[in-house]
């Protein structure tokens, strides 16, 4: 018989779950990653530092391509699905993607989201002086500009902006 290769694949789990739901399938012996940051939160009366999902409502499983294993998964409390490609099947993420992160994670590198855009997808402003404008995201020489338009006077102009402080509009 044939050895089952393993393949990473992402599943989406129920709000806030994503601990409980790594822990469960950990205790099923599946092996789970959930990339998660520690972040120095603040309360009136004291300081913890406490652990957040880098990709809240997602995380990572390692499993042959199995009808049982896939559904082991599934039945797991909590786990609300698996990410699926075109065809319905779940969607294998590759080793290439997730070795980095796991290495950026587990040698405490300071990791913070990224807004996933693309050139010429238009994006507002989340915070800082230029807050809720919109504009054109255009990329130039590894620097982030935020293209302003002005049809009326088929005229634009790019302001030098953080990748980090942008949104999809």
């Amino acid at each position: 018989m044939a050895e089952l290769t393993l393949n990473w694949y992402c599943i989406y789990v129920k709000s806030r779950h994503e601990f409980k739901v790594f822990e469960r399938l950990s205790n099923l012996g599946i092996e789970a990653f959930l990339p998660a940051v520690e972040r120095l939160r603040r309360w009136k009366d004291r300081k913890k530092l406490v652990k957040f999902p880098l990709f809240p409502g997602y995380l990572f499983v390692k499993i042959a391509k199995s009808y049982d294993l896939i559904l082991s998964v599934l039945k797991t409390p909590g786990v609300v699905c698996f990410i699926k490609n075109t065809n319905g099947e779940p969607e294998v993420v590759p080793e290439e993607q997730i070795i980095p992160l796991k290495m950026a994670i587990e040698n405490k590198k300071e990791i913070d989201p990224y807004p996933y855009l693309k050139e010429g997808q238009i994006v507002r402003i989340k915070r800082g002086a230029l807050e809720g404008v919109t504009g054109i995201l255009k990329s130039k020489e590894k620097k982030h500009y935020l293209i302003i338009k002005i049809d009326i006077l088929q005229r634009a102009v790019s302001v030098k902006i953080e990748a980090s402080e942008v949104e999809l509009a």
